[in-house]
């Protein structure tokens, strides 16, 4: 019989590379900036380290060890200079960093390794293109050029406001309030890609890229990486006192049939559904929204941060507009969405999104969010949510991060 995997598993060091348009870094530049971020942040040298997981979805430049060597676990081990010791390379589309961690969790957590490494990268800018590259999913009989990331989720954002009785001035002032909000939070964080405020009316008035969404609804292309350094629950204080517990893990991938299947609903994200469901039991959490004081999702549209709050059981089905009014996913509201900047404004390189978003996590736990003003008071729980593909085609991965109780 399965184990509960509850609080077995500790993050005792984390790091992160500035996000953006990293010009003057390589993939192994930011890979040696967020470990040795990592490493410091612990306490500990390379040395001490007996495993490693490397998250990337291999979008890369050339110069690195990703592309002289093809994407394995060389990707961290060369420029890291690892020795032999032992590196699993995880690829699970844009949740690639949650399970990456996810999976060195459960090593550490099997007694296999004492302390291990994370790292998620990705550099996005020197492919050359924008977006994600060719998705192998079937055509939609709506679309005659190709399928697009805007294309599909355009499809989620009008179905969704055809389902809940949303005029389409409605909708769109909906979809501006979370890219407002998610351009006010990255503007206060040092890290962060896009640090522009932004007002409703510039949202509304920008260049259409799949109606309704406009330029300001999409994420940009961005390079970074996250690093963590995890250990047993048990060991966490020899390395400090405010270390951080992996309280529950999900992951998802679904069927696949909805982007060809008429009757696909598109304002529900099942594959986000069932990796909470499976995160939620772990961990013991009944009630998500009364107990879990913030969360960084998957919001790589505007209206996918909708759907992914909803679909997390944070908020009632239709009623986000409601949350979004009130303020409650702001700092001060009850449930603050990506206070980070999120993917939208943050960065979302594909592989290291799940790693910082539990950056993120981590330091609001440890009450040493970078920029005081940004710091939440008394949060003990914290979720990430990440998923990859498009709606229709999904895998999700959930991340339940919390402080002893």
């Amino acid at each position: 019989m399965a184990e509960s995997f509850k609080d077995k598993v500790a993050i005792v060091g984390m790091g992160c590379s500035k996000f953006g348009e990293n010009w003057d870094m390589g993939s192994d530049d930011m890979i040696v900036e967020a470990t040795y971020n990592a490493l410091e942040d612990a306490g500990i040298e390379m040395k001490d380290i007996d495993a490693g997981w490397v998250g990337t979805i291999g979008f890369h430049g050339t110069g690195s060890a990703m592309t002289s060597t093809g994407i394995t676990g060389a990707a961290i081990s060369m420029p890291l200079k690892l020795q032999y010791k032992p590196v699993t390379h995880v690829e699970n589309g844009c949740a690639t960093g949650t399970d990456a961690l996810r999976n060195a969790a459960f090593a550490v957590a099997a007694k296999v390794y004492d302390i291990v490494l994370v790292v998620g990268i990705e550099k996005l800018k020197d492919t050359g293109f924008g977006g994600l590259g060719e998705l192998g999913i079937p055509p939609h009989p709506v679309f005659e050029g190709g399928i697009t990331a805007p294309g599909m989720y355009a499809l989620a954002a009008t179905r969704y406001f055809k389902k809940y009785g949303l005029s389409p001035e409605e909708g769109k002032k909906m979809l501006a309030k979370v890219s407002v909000k998610s351009h006010y939070n990255a503007s206060r964080n040092p890290r962060a890609h896009l640090r522009n405020v932004i007002t409703e009316d510039q949202v509304l008035n920008a260049p259409v890229i799949a109606w309704p969404l406009g330029l300001f609804d999409c994420c940009g292309v961005t390079d970074g990486a996250g690093a963590a350094i995890l250990c047993r629950a048990e060991d966490a204080k020899q390395f400090r006192d405010d270390y951080v517990l992996i309280k529950g893990l999900g992951l998802s991938i679904g069927p696949g049939q909805g982007s060809v299947r008429t009757d696909y609903d598109f304002t529900i994200w099942d594959e986000t559904v069932h990796a909470a469901k499976e995160a939620y039991a772990m961990a013991g959490i009944k009630d998500p929204r009364k107990e879990i004081d913030f969360v960084e999702c998957h919001d790589c549209f505007s209206i996918s941060e909708i759907i992914a709050v909803e679909s997390l059981g944070l908020c009632e089905r239709g009623k986000a507009i409601n949350d979004l009014e009130s303020g409650a996913w702001t700092q001060e509201g009850e449930i603050p969405v990506n206070l980070s900047g999120g993917l939208k404004a943050f960065g979302h390189p594909i592989g290291a999104s799940g790693c910082r978003e539990a950056f993120e996590i981590y330091k609001q736990l440890q009450g040493k969010a970078e920029d005081k003003s940004r710091q939440i008071k008394n949060a003990r729980l914290g979720l990430v949510h990440n998923q990859a593909g498009l709606p229709g085609k999904f895998m999700c991965a959930v991340g339940l991060y919390g402080l002893p109780d």
